[in-house]
């Protein structure tokens, strides 16, 4: 099982239940039309003006990477992946899982990789630097509601109504989708790896372990992590420091 929210509460789903749920999710996503999403983006007309706010903690939270892009980080500077903040689940012993890795920041909230406001290894940036701030997934409003959102940060950054050419149009929406995509069956994969490891070694979720080592893990308690990555889950001992929170 794993933890998720319904209505604004926190339950509990059982991995078949969450695999289902992210497959239909992969689905939507492919299923959007692409005139639809064309029209946003000429409409909003988004420029970067190098700004620099979404390369910050306090902006963004934290970058969550896909594989490849946390073999790439792995090659540049080892130590600029941490486990993925928001743990999916936890099992009797005490050890967390989550779905893969995310990039860490400097104690100011900045992206390691920011060197005098420019992206010191643009050439190179990650799948979500590349499509940011074009987003294609549903969440919910402040209602409650789930609806679809394309632009992420929507007048906070960024020059808005400049002129986008179609072919660029199609390929942010090409790039995006690709995006949304890979990150769908990464979450697929892991809650697909749990599964099978939690059935083979008698693991099980307990509520009542995770909410407590949370509270621990908060207070500033080592925690272990697994983190999901090519197939596997690798071992991690975190502070909360780690995530300069």
């Amino acid at each position: 099982m794993t933890v998720g929210v319904k209505g604004g509460a926190r339950v509990t789903f059982t991995f078949d239940e969450q695999i289902a749920a992210l497959e239909a999710e992969r689905d939507r996503l492919l299923q959007f039309p692409e005139d639809e999403f064309i029209a946003i983006i000429r409409d909003v007309g988004f420029s970067c003006d190098r700004c620099g706010r979404c390369c910050t903690r306090e902006f963004n939270g934290h970058v969550f990477l896909l594989e490849d892009d946390t073999d790439i980080v792995r090659q540049i500077l080892p130590d600029a992946v941490i486990p993925a903040p928001y743990f999916d689940a936890c099992d009797q012993e005490g050890r967390f899982y989550v779905s893969g890795y995310a990039l860490r920041t400097r104690p100011d909230g900045s992206c390691i990789f920011l060197k005098d406001g420019m992206c010191s290894i643009y050439d190179r940036r990650f799948s979500i630097c590349r499509v940011y701030p074009y987003m294609l997934h549903r969440e919910a409003d402040e209602s409650g509601a789930v609806e679809w959102r394309q632009i992420s940060g929507l007048n906070e950054h960024g020059t808005y109504n400049n002129p986008i050419e179609d072919a660029e149009c199609a390929r942010i929406f090409r790039e995006t989708v690709a995006y949304e995509a890979a990150f769908l069956n990464q979450e697929i994969r892991f809650r697909q790896a749990l599964r099978d490891l939690f059935a083979r070694e008698g693991l099980r979720y307990v509520r009542r372990t995770y909410d407590r080592l949370m509270r621990e893990f908060r207070n500033g308690a080592l925690v272990d992590v697994r983190v999901f990555h090519r197939g596997r889950f690798v071992e991690h001992r975190v502070r909360r420091d780690l995530y300069g929170r």
